[in-house]
């Protein structure tokens, strides 16, 4: 007994890299616990399950639901207090925000989808911006990203999902978008292979948007963890002196990754919508 405490006194601590990463019931704050002044937490509310048609449904209150709605907040706040007085040449942040919007009208949406593109800029622009001001929150210390939770990813590729078929159905008629999905003169016998796999990649699009973004915001936070986490783990001082630096590296570069993945994201929707209101293109 006395030799298996002495090992466990002995073993090497632990860092829980994927507790850190992993969507909880509590947030982590500094200052709100005497006893651990900077790892203390708040429990947020729990409800019951909610049963709808034998589906339990649970609309308790997650960290990355609360980092949603103060990156959300944030935004609008900004956008609310940046165009409150229409002026003819913007200026701060109100001149950040018409760049991005420009940009994306002048070099993704116009040449993929034409003018007539245009009408799903207010969907691609919020989609952009939510993800962006998402992935900037993660960020900051004691904060989560959201966008590396596969539930919200996936929200947001359900709804260009949605978007993509309204935008097909609309155009081109209910028969008329899924009939566009094979290509005109087509033996019939290939159809019994055309058919399901057309139908299989109209829901990979979706999917590809939804993993993609959860990967890419999920590993540059593992690597910086990896990296801190170092330190604790080899219990010494002297790995600080190459953690560091490299950990700073990759969190300058998450901040890049952010605005990539973001404009990813939108490029690949209006590509994807594009492509259902317009198949013959």
């Amino acid at each position: 007994m006395a030799g298996d405490a002495q090992a466990a006194d002995g073993a090497a601590p632990q860092v829980d890299i994927i507790g850190h990463i992993l969507n909880h019931d509590y947030l982590e704050l500094p200052f709100v616990d005497p006893d651990h002044l900077l790892a203390g937490k708040v429990q947020l509310p729990q409800f019951p399950p909610i049963n709808v048609g034998g589906v339990e449904i649970d609309l308790s209150i997650t960290r990355h639901v609360v980092v949603m709605w103060v990156a959300s907040a944030i935004l609008i706040g900004m956008l609310l207090s940046a165009f409150r007085k229409a002026t003819v040449v913007p200026s701060g942040v109100a001149n950040f925000f018409e760049t991005i919007a420009v940009f994306l009208r002048d070099e993704v949406v116009d040449p993929i989808m034409g003018h007539h593109g245009r009408k799903f800029l207010p969907f691609l622009l919020t989609i952009f911006f939510f993800i962006l001001s998402c992935n900037l929150f993660g960020l900051v210390p004691y904060s989560a990203t959201a966008t590396g939770n596969i539930n919200v990813t996936a929200g947001l590729a359900i709804c260009t999902f949605f978007v993509m078929l309204g935008a097909g159905i609309v155009n081109n008629g209910f028969f008329g978008y899924f009939k566009s999905l094979i290509p005109t003169g087509v033996p019939g016998w290939l159809l019994f292979i055309l058919v399901p796999v057309e139908l299989i990649s109209l829901f990979v699009k979706p999917f590809a948007l939804c993993v993609r973004l959860f990967a890419n915001m999920t590993g540059g936070h593992v690597a910086i963890l990896v990296f801190l986490g170092l330190i604790v783990i080899l219990q010494s001082e002297w790995v600080a002196l190459g953690s560091v630096p490299f950990a700073a590296a990759i969190y300058l570069l998450e901040v890049f990754v952010s605005f990539v993945q973001a404009f990813v994201f939108t490029l690949l929707s209006t590509v994807f919508i594009g492509m259902a209101a317009h198949p013959d293109h």
